[in-house]
């Protein structure tokens, strides 16, 4: 990952050891060309390039450089014809008595226009017939009769646009078929906007010629005492605007292919730091789920994608995560397993053993005794089935069950009102030490009952005549902490670390076989799953020797509130 942000390729840090040699192999083989196998990198390609066509597409489409050219082409061409007529007309005052276009000295005039290359002037008479001609590349008038053919005029190439044109055309003969009538001469066209001169109007219009090129062509009138006698007519170079306009477009599609070699660059880029990592998580995935089906399966080792700073670093982070809280739940299941089997190995030895025993003795109190010690084997077999079903049961109870506002203080309220009386029957003094204001913790409140209900039980069971047990809650901030104190033996310094382990038990001898060693086991289950934090200490004055013997013993249960 680059310092700043910005993630590119395989641009991130995996550790060698953190995924299988057959990803990495896989990696090794990989380049640009093997993404035409992703549809994801083919989608981003695809809309990328939907999308940069739409643009040059607008572009072209609302171009308006043609339009404007057609409009001062027209401006000017109408302004050269009125100049010519306006000369005729001038020649027709100093002519006495002329009346008619034959009195024009029309080759001369013609010869004295300075014409645009390409451009042609066109005399007609009252009838529309033509009577003088010229072109801008030569200044020589032309009668009726001698008048060439239109010569192509030079434009310039433009690779891109005469390749597309090419093509329309192509595909327009193909599909309109390639016999068609012979399109009209530029004269021709010329030919068809002198009536309208002739009666007096200014003419102007784009007509095509032979060649298909675009042509303005501007006719005035030549007036005579306010009445028409005949009328003049010039048109632009042929194909001027259309190569103007190719021109225009070709630099359009230039920039376009510029772009879309770099949008494809960038797309293949683009498409690379998505659909490369995410086919290397599905990819892992996949082969632990084929691995699932075979002798030794072994582990998934997801790739390690957590440096990159975006969605995908995200997603590789929580599936990591994910993959290792699955093992570890399959690890804590295995052990919870083999504890299982362990602890009820041992009451079934003793059962096994006290009843072939009972084969052997004849003495009646022998008897007794060794039933008294099948039923106590099969008292601490049932306890310890049903923990171990409840401890089983809380995983999927905890994630079904919906948590719901509830008041702390009277819950342990409560408990206390039916476990106080439990433990002042034996001697013992149940004191709590509640605040007033209620205490509202969001949870279940089952289970945390469960928990306090564990924790008391507990104390009573290690106290004795004369002891004390004390209840005290205190709110701090965000948190809530619930303390239940004794004044019993104590927990061992060595035994701290461990109470909170399945189917450990520290108690005295005479309690053996009275407790499955779950109890503090799943409390610490259920106060976890709660987002809180349970621990064990002992009571020790402030001043105390390390040494000394503690006061008593303190379970403290924090919760968020």
């Amino acid at each position: 990952m680059r310092d700043d942000g910005v993630v590119l390729g395989d641009d991130w840090v995996i550790p060698q050891d953190s995924e299988s040699a057959e990803l990495r192999a896989r990696r090794s083989r990989r380049t640009l060309f093997t993404l035409r196998n992703s549809p994801l990198a083919r989608k981003i390609i695809t809309f990328n390039l939907i999308a940069l066509v739409t643009l040059v597409a607008g572009l072209l489409y609302l171009d308006d450089s043609r339009t404007a050219r057609v409009q001062q082409t027209a401006r000017d061409l109408i302004g050269d014809a009125k100049l010519v007529s306006n000369v005729f007309e001038a020649q027709l005052r100093r002519t006495e008595g002329a009346r008619a276009t034959a009195d024009l000295n029309i080759k001369d005039t013609l010869s004295l226009l300075s014409i645009p290359e390409g451009g042609e002037v066109f005399v007609y008479d009252g009838t529309g017939t033509l009577i003088g001609w010229t072109r801008g590349e030569s200044s020589v008038a032309r009668v009726p009769g001698l008048i060439p053919a239109e010569a192509d005029a030079p434009t310039g190439g433009t690779l891109i646009s005469d390749a597309l044109n090419a093509v329309w055309n192509g595909l327009y003969k193909v599909f309109t078929g390639a016999a068609q009538d012979k399109a009209p001469t530029l004269a021709q066209r010329v030919q068809e906007i002198v009536p309208g001169a002739l009666n007096g109007q200014l003419q102007v219009q784009a007509v095509n010629d032979d060649l298909g090129d675009t042509v303005i062509v501007a006719a005035s009138p030549i007036l005579q005492a306010g009445d028409p006698i005949g009328a003049v007519a010039i048109t632009g170079p042929p194909g001027e605007i259309d190569a103007l306009a190719r021109k225009e477009q070709e630099r359009i599609l230039q920039m376009f292919v510029v772009a879309l070699l770099v949008s494809i660059g960038l797309s293949l880029v683009l498409a690379s730091t998505i659909a490369n990592p995410l086919a290397d998580l599905a990819a892992a995935a996949e082969m632990g789920k084929d691995r699932g089906t075979g002798v030794n399966p072994g582990r998934i080792r997801m790739p390690d994608l957590s440096a990159r700073p975006d969605e995908i670093g995200r997603l590789s982070r929580a599936l990591r995560g994910m993959v290792t809280a699955l093992y570890n739940r399959i690890d804590a299941n295995e052990q919870f397993a083999a504890d299982v089997a362990h602890e009820i190995k041992n009451p079934l030895a003793s059962l096994q053993s006290a009843v072939g025993t009972l084969r052997m003795v004849k003495r009646d109190d022998q008897r007794e005794k060794l039933l008294g010690v099948i039923e106590h084997d099969v008292r601490r077999l049932d306890r310890l089935v049903s923990d171990i079903s409840n401890a089983s049961r809380l995983d999927a109870e905890l994630v079904k069950e919906e948590e719901q506002p509830f008041d702390l203080l009277k819950l342990l309220d409560n408990i206390g009102q039916y476990l106080g009386e439990d433990a002042r029957s034996k001697g013992i003094d149940y004191i709590t030490d509640l605040p007033a204001q209620p205490i509202i913790v969001n949870g279940l409140e089952a289970r945390l009952a469960q928990v306090f209900v564990n924790l008391i039980t507990n104390a009573i069971s290690f106290c004795e005549k004369g002891d004390a047990i004390r209840v005290w809650v205190r709110r701090r901030e965000n948190r809530v902490l619930v303390v239940v104190e004794d004044t019993g033996p104590g927990i061992p310094d060595q035994a701290l670390t461990k109470v909170f382990k399945r189917f450990y038990s520290q108690r005295p001898p005479e309690h053996f076989g009275n407790n499955s060693g779950l109890g503090l086991a799943i409390s610490k289950q259920i106060v976890e799953a709660h987002g809180g934090v349970i621990w064990a200490e002992n009571i020790r004055p402030t001043d105390a020797d390390p040494t000394s013997d503690p006061l008593g013993a303190r379970f403290v249960v924090g919760l968020p509130v």
